[in-house]
């Protein structure tokens, strides 16, 4: 056991009497020694339930015969760090939550671990480090949000964002969004539809290292606690058997997860944080397997944002296994040889798979699209690559052509777009916003949520070379790579260039020659950094493309 480390031997007797200064047992410290990494906090709305999960877990691991022992990682509310300079901490503290869990992990011999997140960066943080320490691990987060009631609809975090366009617009009051503010987000979990959180719980679930339910339980279910204890007990079936993070998580578990991704409709953050915790796993993932993945998967599930179901709805209907279920009705969709953190195969835990219930999963042969979620898209604007969330798109949007309306900064856009200032068919363009340049990628929900707010949704895109929210619906291009500060085409548009989207072809093109952009490229300047000390500058020093799923270089 790695463990033994500290606690056996006449040369540990310094460390077991450190332990002891704790209160642990000499019982407790002949049993296995099992790491709990959690991100309990007061800022996330769903972080703050994490003292329960972390309870749950610690009697499942006590029942089973372990010792648990937890530590706590930081975590950023993407919500709440929205509109201003905490964004751009966002996709950063994924790389430091990694590290920090890595630290722990090695510093501290644990025989296992049980990671504890729910929210955007913490849980693809937190699955890159157990693929990276690669000892028998499984993830369980605190579950997703409830969707509130506003006027008789369900409502959301995003709704709320949606509502300061109304208000600009005329179509509602502030009295009315004052109301929509205190009944969008009923309690804790993470933001309540297939926003980046709960599409990240998903996937770990349909990678196979999280128990089934852990992306569809709500956070307030009794079921949660439950599912908690269970992952407490299958962490130590897991240090039994030997079964490693990289066990699981082969080649055919992500591309089963892909397929999970494209049939719900995920958040585009999905394209960063795959091929990021492929890496861990020493697996490949260029970015044209998305496409080669939605290309044969449909798009089976309408959820909030661009659809009309909850994750309380989706778990109803069976959640993630039942999703899978119906995939593997499809030949070499589904791998179901694949193993989890159950101990069993794929195959083995979709025989116990619930029938889904009516419209919520729909079957293969009667999708709501005949392809995937998420598109890649290339041309002369986007060499590198860039990422739609083609399900939350209007049929309208599809095929676009339109003038670019171009702006350096969120703010900027943001004051043109509820100012009135955008125009049906223009191409708001946000640049200066990738990895390096945000710099960390900040997410544009404010614009693009003020967009469909301002009633342009069917009218207008959205291109930027930084990121969206999961929350995000409409014609909008994110991930534009190579980015504008170093120079890729989007930093040489102008306004008023003619920019031509075809999501269907997988194309993103300026009507601007060869010659042209050469010759703007050639008259291109760097700008200064945004960001010049501390943590932020260092990133913006190390960090790759998004095209790359923003990592830091080796």
């Amino acid at each position: 056991m790695r463990s033994d480390a500290i606690t056996k031997g006449l040369e540990r007797a310094p460390h077991r009497s450190l332990m002891k200064a704790m209160g642990y047992t000499n019982e407790e410290l002949s049993r296995p020694l099992i790491g709990i990494g959690h991100a309990q906090n007061e800022i996330i709305p769903g972080h703050i339930n994490l003292d329960k999960i972390l309870e749950a877990v610690k009697t499942g691991v006590r029942m089973a015969g372990g010792t648990p022992i937890s530590f706590g990682t930081i975590g950023v509310c993407d919500g709440v760090a929205m509109g201003h300079t905490g964004m751009k901490y966002s996709l950063a503290s994924r790389e430091i939550i990694a590290d920090s869990v890595e630290i722990m992990g090695m510093a501290h011999p644990f025989d296992a671990m049980i990671m504890i997140p729910n929210c955007d960066k913490i849980v693809p943080g937190m699955l890159m480090a157990m693929l990276r320490l690669n000892i028998p691990a499984l993830m369980v987060s605190g579950g997703p949000m409830l969707t509130g009631r506003f006027h008789g609809q369900d409502t959301h975090l995003v709704t709320v964002f949606e509502g300061i366009g109304k208000v600009k617009s005329g179509e509602m009051s502030e009295a009315d969004l004052a109301e929509l503010e205190d009944a969008a987000c009923p309690g804790c979990g993470s933001c309540a539809g297939l926003f980046t959180a709960n599409s990240m719980n998903c996937l770990t679930e349909a990678l196979g290292l999280g128990l089934p339910g852990n992306g569809t339980i709500p956070a307030v279910d009794a079921a949660r606690i439950r599912l908690a204890k269970h992952a407490g007990m299958a962490v130590m079936n897991l240090l039994e058997q030997n079964i490693r993070p990289r066990d699981i998580a082969t080649r055919k578990a992500f591309e089963n997860a892909m397929a999970v991704d494209m049939a719900l409709g995920c958040s585009t953050n999905t394209v960063l944080h795959i091929p990021a915790i492929a890496k861990e796993a020493g697996v490949d993932l260029p970015l044209s397997t998305f496409n080669e993945v939605s290309g044969r998967v449909p798009h089976i599930c309408s959820m909030i944002p661009g659809g009309v179901y909850s994750m309380q709805q989706l778990n109803d209907a069976g959640g993630v296994p039942t999703v899978m279920a119906e995939l593997s009705r499809i030949k070499d969709t589904i791998d179901l040889n694949v193993m989890t953190s159950t101990g069993e195969t794929v195959g083995e835990n979709l025989k116990k798979a619930r029938a889904r219930a009516g419209n919520v999963i729909k079957s293969v042969d009667d999708p709501y699209h005949k392809i995937g979620g998420i598109a890649i898209l290339t041309g002369n604007l986007a060499p590198d690559g860039s990422a739609v969330k083609q399900s939350a798109v209007s049929p309208a949007m599809l095929v676009h052509n339109g003038p670019a309306r171009v702006y350096d900064s969120e703010e900027e856009a943001q004051e043109a777009i509820l100012g009135g200032a955008i125009n049906p068919g223009d191409v708001v363009v946000l640049r200066y916003l990738g990895p390096k340049g945000g710099p960390g990628m900040p997410e544009m929900l404010s614009p693009t949520a003020a967009i469909i707010g301002m009633g342009l949704g069917e009218s207008v895109a959205l291109l930027t070379d930084g990121r969206f929210s999961g929350g995000t619906q409409g014609a909008c291009v994110g991930h534009i790579s190579p980015e504008a500060a170093l120079g890729g085409p989007i930093a040489l548009l102008r306004d008023g260039d003619m920019v031509q989207i075809n999501i269907p072809e997988h194309s993103l093109n300026v009507e601007v020659s060869d010659e042209e952009l050469a010759r703007r490229a050639a008259q291109w300047q760097a700008p200064p950094p945004k960001i010049t000390k501390g943590y932020l500058a260092r990133y913006a020093k190390m960090v790759t493309s998004g095209s790359t799923g923003a990592m830091l270089k080796e």
